[in-house]
């Protein structure tokens, strides 16, 4: 039987509603969780960041990623943003790994199958020498990028890249947290760009 986009989509509002009413509780899923950045991942001093800049604002989302009520809650709002018809989502080695299991198994008990993909950073040095691991989809699948702090957009454009140079089709970044200050990164590859907060919503919490 095939399913149109028009029908996943419908089967997957449908089921998302049913298993957990995450619509009903978004407001408090993403109050919760800003409250979890806020005492978990943020921290104010003297930084460095990857990119080289020096920042006094510092948001590590580890703790909160790797937590069993922050995956939780981070499962339940990333899934809402992710492309309609994505059958997987994936993400750069070791922020979207989290995530993307997170959200792969939310489908799994919402009755949806998008599976999880981990995008390494540099090709794995023996056997195979794979780039992607996971279980992958038919070429020309879609596939969602997922990533836990976003500064330059680099390491999601690495992800992105490495997922359509593999045969996928990729249009969207999902992100936890945005501290870009130049979104033009987005434009240049023809990506969506979404955010649950930005460093600004972090540092004003209380």
């Amino acid at each position: 039987m095939t399913i149109t986009t028009d029908g996943l989509e419908k089967r997957r509002r449908s089921n998302l509603m049913t298993t957990g009413n995450i619509y009903k509780n978004m407001d408090t899923h993403k109050k919760t969780l800003l409250h979890l950045l806020k005492e978990r991942a943020y921290k104010q001093g003297q930084f460095v960041l990857s990119s080289g800049k020096e920042t006094e604002h510092y948001v590590n989302c580890k703790p909160v990623t790797l937590s069993c009520e922050g995956n939780a809650l981070l499962s339940h709002l990333m899934i809402k943003e992710i492309d309609d018809d994505a059958v997987a989502v994936g993400g750069l080695t070791l922020g979207g790994d989290p995530l993307v299991c997170g959200v792969a198994q939310k489908a799994y008990y919402s009755g949806l199958h998008i599976d999880a993909l981990i995008v390494r950073k540099n090709p794995k040095g023996h056997g195979t020498k794979e780039v992607i691991e996971g279980n992958k989809p038919p070429k020309g699948s879609v596939v969602t990028v997922l990533e836990d702090v976003t500064t330059t957009g680099s390491s999601a454009i690495k992800a992105v890249n490495a997922l359509r140079n593999a045969g996928y089709i990729v249009n969207r970044v999902v992100t936890i947290v945005d501290r870009m200050e130049n979104h033009k990164v987005w434009e240049n590859n023809e990506i969506k760009f979404i955010s649950l907060f930005q460093l600004e919503d972090i540092i004003n919490a209380e």
